[in-house]
């Protein structure tokens, strides 16, 4: 999906105008950081830079875009015709889709004409704030269910078509076995899974009417057995494999779901029989947190509407800021706001396969026995470096195994994961009169 220039806001485009007339689009770098956790988050998941390197490569004002910035009567025609030429010209640095970072830390560092950098902020948090804000929810949606598997349920109450694809495509970077969303499969290559709807049930005679239809029509299936009495649709459930059907799993969608899994359980065991329970309904990492506490049976969750929309955190507070120019280092000095000076690198140390602190160095500072964070995607306009979903599902699967257990609680936790500044940067730092070793 064309990510349009347009989806900037207005003072992007009038900031590049004055920039234009008086000759300021000499090279600048912009970084995009998170600058605080959110609440009960003790880490967060890179994610969207796939999007955001696509987007670049592809930037260009249409006839038609150019046409609507004329019909505002705001701007000269020789800056419209400098805005139809432009192209993303510079460089992108970021943290690739999958791996976890912290509050405070550079995700994606762009180096380009002031012009061109300014320009992108809005699309750029567009794209990393909800991508990364799903994709951390999706991880404590696993880490809560304990290795059992999770299917993504949200597209009917995500905000909009592409949130959907989106929420589809984080969550399954992040572990989900695959999604509901048939359009995200298509595009993204994700598994598809679905059962049937109550109204399937209510549409026959009988439940075991239903039962037989789509267990024919569909074996190997999975069955919902909640639309009228739960138990009595599991007894319909086993003479049916006791008659032969083939059907694998059975959906309870409402009602005691700690209960009725664990009465639904002890059903088949008397049965002899090793069907799988999927649980849905209002789930999330907290409800699954505590179903599991509370001894449900369950080999799947399906999270949908609480996952998609983030509900406990709709938002995700990253932010795009000038570090750089031509004159050197630039900082903001706001009450609250500081940022940190300079175009920078993050490194990350490890010991015995164990993330045990970062550091935020600039860009130029090595820093021994620590692994560079910070990946080249773009170099002059030019893409050298893919970020695939496949790839980002296999980082984060190393990268979560690597984060200290304390940290995947779905509640804050107390000692904070050490992310210190390196010499040159406090030195960089202190010429600005702040005073500053480690963000948390």
């Amino acid at each position: 999906m064309r990510i349009s220039p347009l989806l900037v806001d207005l003072y992007e485009i009038t900031m590049g105008y004055s920039y234009f007339r008086h000759g300021k689009n000499e090279p600048a770098t912009f970084e995009l950081f998170v600058r605080k956790f959110p609440r009960n988050r003790n880490y967060l998941v890179s994610a969207g830079i796939d999007d955001i390197v696509d987007f670049l490569v592809n930037f260009r004002f249409t006839p038609d875009e150019i046409d609507y910035l004329r019909s505002l009567n705001m701007f000269s025609e020789d800056y419209l015709d400098f805005l139809a030429r432009m192209r993303f010209t510079g460089d992108m640095y970021a943290i690739p889709s999958g791996e976890i970072y912290f509050p405070g830390e550079p995700v994606v560092v762009i180096t380009a004409p002031r012009i061109q950098a300014q320009i992108l902020e809005t699309a750029l948090l567009n794209q990393f704030n909800f991508q990364s804000m799903i994709a951390t929810k999706g991880a404590r949606v696993i880490s809560a269910a304990r290795g059992r598997a999770c299917v993504d349920f949200s597209p009917r109450r995500d905000h909009g078509i592409d949130a959907s694809i989106k929420v589809a495509k984080n969550t399954y970077m992040v572990g989900f076995i695959g999604t509901s969303n048939l359009l995200a499969g298509k595009i993204y290559g994700i598994p598809v899974f679905g059962t049937m709807a109550h109204s399937y049930i209510m549409s026959f005679e009988s439940e075991e009417e239903a039962f037989k239809t789509f267990a024919t029509d569909f074996p190997n299936t999975t069955l919902l057995i909640d639309t009228y009495d739960v138990l009595e649709a599991a007894k319909k459930v086993i003479e049916l494999v006791k008659q032969g059907y083939r059907i694998k799993a059975v959906r309870i969608d409402s009602g005691d779901l700690v209960e009725l899994s664990r009465k639904v359980r002890e059903m088949f065991r008397e049965a002899g029989l090793d069907l799988l329970i999927f649980l849905s309904g209002d789930l999330d990492e907290y409800a699954i947190d505590e179903l599991l506490r509370k001894g449900a049976e369950a080999d799947a969750f399906g999270v949908g509407t609480r996952l998609g929309t983030s509900s406990d955190i709709p938002y995700l507070n990253g932010v795009y800021k000038l570090v750089e120019d031509d004159k050197g280092p630039r900082v903001k000095l706001s009450p609250g706001k500081v940022t940190l000076a300079g175009k920078k690198m993050l490194y990350r140390v490890y010991e015995n396969g164990r993330m045990v602190r970062d550091i935020i160095a600039l860009h130029d500072e090595k820093i021994d026995g620590a692994e560079p964070l910070l990946l080249k995607y773009i170099e002059g306009g030019r893409p050298v470096r893919e970020d695939s979903l496949d790839g980002g599902r296999e980082r984060f699967r190393d990268a979560f195994s690597s984060l200290p257990e304390h940290l995947k609680s779905i509640y804050e936790v107390e000692e904070k994961y050490p992310v210190y500044l390196s010499e040159g940067l406090r030195e960089v730092m202190a010429r600005f009169g702040v005073k500053i070793e480690r963000i948390q």
